[in-house]
C-alpha cells in the first residue's frame, strides 16, 4: 500500500514517534511524505520515504494529485487545528480529495494508530481489491 505521512509543524514530533512505534508495519509499505516530515521520519527510522515539497510549497498538492490518480491508498495527516496555516486551502483540498476518492484519512494520532493497526490486521485490503477490479472489463 502507498501511505502518505504529513504533519503540521507542531505535530512533526508526534508523527515521528508514530513512525518509530510502527516502523515494522510501515516498512512493509511504500511511504510518501511532505519535505520536512519525510526527512525527520527518515532520520529517526531509516525507512525509505519518497519526499515531496514542503506543504506550503506544494507538497500537499502533489500528494493530492496522487490521490486523484488513485495512486495513494492511505493518508495520515496530523493537523494542528489551533494554528492558522498559510496553505489552508491546500489542506482542505487534500482532505476533500480523500473523501471523494474514498481514501482512508487520519487527521489525529488516535485515528492514525487505528489505521496503522488496521493495515496490520488486513482491514484495508479493500484497496487491493479496488486496484485488481479497476482493470477488469465490466460484465453486463
Amino acid at each position: 500500500m502507498k501511505i502518505a505521512l504529513i504533519a503540521h509543524d507542531r505535530k512533526k514530533e508526534l508523527i515521528v514517534k508514530l513512525a518509530t512505534a510502527y516502523q515494522d508495519i510501515l516498512s512493509q509499505h511504500e511511504l510518501f511524505a511532505t519535505g520536512t516530515t519525510g526527512q525527520r521520519i527518515i532520520e529517526a527510522t531509516g525507512l525509505p520515504v519518497h519526499r515531496y515539497k514542503s506543504g506550503p510549497l506544494g507538497g500537499d498538492q502533489q500528494i493530492g494529485a496522487m490521490i486523484s490518480e488513485d495512486a495513494m491508498d492511505m493518508v495520515i495527516f496530523l493537523r494542528d487545528p489551533l494554528a492558522a496555516q498559510p496553505h489552508e486551502p491546500d489542506v482542505n483540498a487534500l482532505i476533500r480529495l480523500s473523501d471523494v476518492y474514498e481514501i482512508p484519512l487520519a487527521t489525529n494520532i488516535g485515528t492514525a494508530e487505528i489505521l496503522i493497526r488496521g493495515l496490520q490486521a488486513g482491514l484495508a485490503d479493500f484497496r487491493t481489491i479496488v486496484h485488481e477490479t479497476d482493470n477488469r472489463p465490466l460484465s453486463l
